[in-house]
């Protein structure tokens, strides 16, 4: 291997362990959230019919599918752990080399991740290449680089995509996009999450703790209804995407 190949291997690795260390702290005082919770239960309950096997990927102790039944991948023991008593078939893995056999599932679940690996070309193909023709995938993340904050850093985002980039990399994967939505439970008001960011650096255990039990509950009950689009929604301003896309045949 040649020295920026070692060089980009241990920048993933380097990475791959921040965003560990985040995500076994964080759902280590976390109690699990049932996925009839979140607003994505309407879009993911009306797929079920269709999709005796699921998988999701990264899903922590927030997962959106149902639990019993379902495939789980995620870097974090603790939320493994408790997928595992709830019926939930989980392995611990990463979303740039997925465990499975090509178009193995029909309904195909990766919120929040693309974002967070050194590789996201490689993690679109591999979401990809698990789901099999005419399968569902569901993917968020984060748009506009320009909108970087402290936050991205903070939580381990490598990058924000730019949206005529992201439909590019999804075509190239045989993933069209179908219907979008505005997601994302990030606060709007940039006060706020400076004030989080000083919170979570001085004291990091306090601040999990309140937002596991205090802040999330209330992120749950103000959710806002989903509001589909088809195709890609216009993207000015919006901070996230939700996509629901389709794997058509290569």
């Amino acid at each position: 291997m040649t020295q920026r190949g070692l060089s980009q291997a241990a920048d993933a690795n380097e990475l791959l362990e921040k965003n560990r260390r985040f995500y076994d702290s964080l759902w280590s005082g976390a109690t699990l959230v049932e996925p009839q919770r979140f607003n994505t239960w309407p879009l993911v309950s009306s797929l079920l019919p269709n999709a005796d096997r699921r998988l999701e990927v990264g899903p922590g102790l927030r997962p959106r599918l149902p639990i019993e039944g379902t495939h789980f991948v995620d870097i974090s023991d603790p939320a493994l752990s408790v997928l595992r008593e709830r019926g939930g078939q989980a392995l611990r893995g990463e979303v740039t080399s997925l465990p499975f056999a090509d178009g193995a599932f029909d309904l195909v679940c990766a919120l929040d991740i693309v974002e967070h690996v050194d590789d996201g070309d490689g993690a679109l193909r591999e979401v990809a290449r698990v789901a099999r023709p005419g399968a569902t995938v569901l993917i968020s993340t984060p748009l506009h680089p320009s909108y970087w904050t402290a936050f991205d850093d903070f939580v381990g985002h490598k990058r924000r995509y730019e949206p005529a980039s992201l439909l590019e990399k999804l075509a190239d994967n045989h993933l069209v996009v179908q219907r979008s939505a505005v997601f994302g439970m990030k606060p709007r008001s940039s006060r706020l999450v400076d004030l989080g960011m000083w919170w979570l650096t001085h004291h990091p255990e306090k601040a999990m703790r309140t937002y596991n039990r205090t802040l999330m509950p209330l992120a749950l009950r103000f959710q806002s209804e989903l509001k589909f689009a088809a195709g890609m929604v216009a993207t000015e301003g919006v901070d996230e995407v939700l996509l629901v896309c389709r794997k058509a045949a290569g």
